[in-house]
């Protein structure tokens, strides 16, 4: 073999391997896992502003919405599993069955939901939140400040950080909502700033059509909500901006 054969041998093999590493790619976005950033702080302190995760589309199994928003291809789920109580999970706006949200599990279908002085009660059984301290953040672009944060433990044992930065807040006294066979309940962790199930006329019962699949892994975090925050013309800020330690998170 001369020397223009090995050249173009070298070259086609290079392009198999690229071409096998696209599609290797493809499948796992496709079925497996896909990634998605956190552009609001609805989830906090779960989820930050900047978080990138890893979204798992097989745990729910598939629907036409795990492929594309823009048509149909089929109706209903394959492999399908249900969602569980506690679960932070990606879906389609029911409004719209294109919008990507994310919040956390609520309510299963049948289950009565109500929120009494920021407290949930789920089938009228209050759910036990305990304080454990605070969570300094900023809201609505505002100046940092402490909020005071819960643990928030649901009938299945599920335990989780709420944070309630308003008393009374609009969504503090709600309900109670019947849970539709097939529908799900959605809130997020941040109570007082977040749109979710509570706001019917926004969000309302998610079904269960819509999931795209559970949050599993953080693996690139990075402070996009702070002024000037990995900005190219601030180069030495970088190594500060990225949250090193949330990398490789498990999502809880």
């Amino acid at each position: 073999m001369n020397i223009d054969n090995l050249r173009q041998s070298g070259w086609w093999d290079t392009a198999k391997i690229i071409v096998e590493a696209l599609a290797i790619a493809m499948v796992v976005r496709l079925f497996l896992f896909q990634p998605f950033s956190i552009p609001s702080g609805s989830m906090k302190e779960t989820l930050l502003v900047g978080d990138y995760l890893f979204v798992s589309k097989l745990s729910y199994g598939y629907s036409a919405y795990s492929f594309t928003s823009s048509f149909k291809m089929f109706d209903g789920r394959i492999f399908s599993d249900t969602p569980k109580r506690g679960d932070v999970a990606v879906f389609k706006l029911p409004r719209d069955n294109s919008t990507d949200y994310i919040k956390r599990v609520i309510g299963l279908p049948g289950d009565e939901i109500a929120v009494r002085g920021g407290v949930l009660f789920i089938n009228g059984k209050e759910v036990p939140r305990v304080r454990d301290g605070a969570f300094t953040t900023r809201e609505d672009g505002g100046p940092p400040r402490p909020i005071p944060r819960y643990v928030e433990t649901l009938p299945n044992g599920v335990k989780y950080h709420v944070l309630d930065s308003e008393p009374n807040g609009p969504f503090d006294n709600v309900g109670p909502y019947k849970v539709p066979a097939g529908h799900y309940f959605m809130m997020g962790d941040n109570r007082d700033n977040s749109t979710d199930s509570r706001a019917q006329w926004g969000v309302g019962y998610v079904p269960l059509e819509n999931f795209i699949g559970r949050a599993d892994l953080i693996f690139f975090s990075a402070a996009t909500d702070e002024p000037g925050a990995l900005s190219l013309l601030t180069p030495w800020r970088w190594p500060f901006d990225i949250r090193w330690g949330r990398f490789f998170s498990l999502v809880r």
